[in-house]
């Protein structure tokens, strides 16, 4: 399998690299192809301007967004990698969506109305970190909105299926045990997904 990471922290010796590291590892070491995009080393230009929708529309879309709609096109799994920063996205993976999970690459509206998916047959995980511990969000129902705002308001909005959704929490405050023990989950779960 083909797999795209998008992974969006500007710290390399965040435990999001960690995450990233453990990632890659472990998906290649069972054969598959991954490729990484780090927004942050990208220098990825995450504001939608005007231009880009007159792009969009006449059939010039702006070479860095033709770019990475391409490493998209090609990936059989997107993988995002980020930690919640105010219960969302860090803004420059917000604006990768806006420019790259464009109207008429990754959805379009159908003759009744209706979102017609772009990118179906395509597979979804998303890994986050966050400092809450992880019993308030789920008590209070942040859990709940993060995944159906990622989930079912990116993802499957373009027709992925999305595999997991993974969050980790108090991740600042933990002990280096704890730390490791997250990064087992995560080797966990990619080995029972993608075998």
């Amino acid at each position: 399998m083909k797999h795209l990471i998008l992974y969006a922290h500007p710290n390399p010796n965040s435990f999001n690299h960690a995450i990233l590291e453990t990632t890659v590892k472990t998906l290649e070491s069972k054969g598959q192809e991954v490729k990484v995009r780090d927004l942050y080393a990208l220098d990825f230009n995450a504001i939608l301007k005007g231009s880009d929708f007159e792009g969009f529309q006449s059939g010039n879309t702006p070479q860095d967004i033709k770019k990475e709609q391409e490493y998209i096109s090609k990936a059989d799994v997107i993988t995002f990698i980020y930690p919640i920063w105010w219960t969302g996205l860090p803004a420059i993976l917000k604006g990768y969506v806006d420019r790259v999970f464009s109207y008429g690459f990754a959805y379009q509206y159908g003759e009744d109305g209706n979102v017609i998916g772009l990118l179906k047959g395509k597979k979804g995980l998303i890994i986050n970190t966050h400092g809450t511990p992880k019993e308030i969000y789920d008590a209070n129902g942040m859990t709940d909105a993060l995944k159906k705002t990622s989930d079912t308001g990116i993802f499957e909005f373009c027709g992925v299926e999305v595999t997991d959704h993974l969050l980790f929490g108090s991740v600042p405050v933990v002990d280096d045990e704890t730390r490791k023990n997250m990064l087992s989950q995560i080797e966990g779960k990619l080995n029972s997904l993608f075998s």
